[in-house]
């Protein structure tokens, strides 16, 4: 198999795993690559999975293939903020709609005490 020197894939996988307190020997499981396989993808020359293997990593941590090369978050299928967007959208996606209102408004009177500092004595 060619693999390709690439410290962005590295790096963004890590702290992906990190973000999502996931173990590589969990990842290995869920996706059936095997740990050996994800170590040498997480070791120190950081080699680039081929396009089949790096499309189950990503689509295993919820994030897209481009995510995972780039560490771009802007890209298209990508949610912009980085990994704590990702977890709020998710979260968001799971609430009823009663559920999604009560957080927008939770979220709305974070960002309004945010507007008036003066308010917050």
């Amino acid at each position: 198999m060619d693999y390709v020197y690439c410290v962005g894939f590295k790096e963004n996988l890590k702290s992906e795993l990190i973000f999502q307190d996931k173990l590589v020997k969990e990842l290995a499981l869920e996706t059936g690559i095997s740990r050996h396989t994800l170590d040498n993808y997480l070791n120190q020359r950081g080699h680039i999975p081929a396009a089949d293997i790096a499309v189950k990593i990503a689509q295993n941590l919820g994030v897209s293939v481009e995510y995972l090369v780039t560490g771009d978050d802007h890209l298209p299928g990508t949610v912009p903020g980085g990994p704590e967007a990702r977890a709020l959208l998710r979260a968001f996606n799971q609430l009823n709609e009663k559920e999604r209102k009560l957080a927008l408004s939770i979220i709305q009177l974070f960002k309004n005490q945010g507007e008036h500092p003066a308010e917050k004595r």
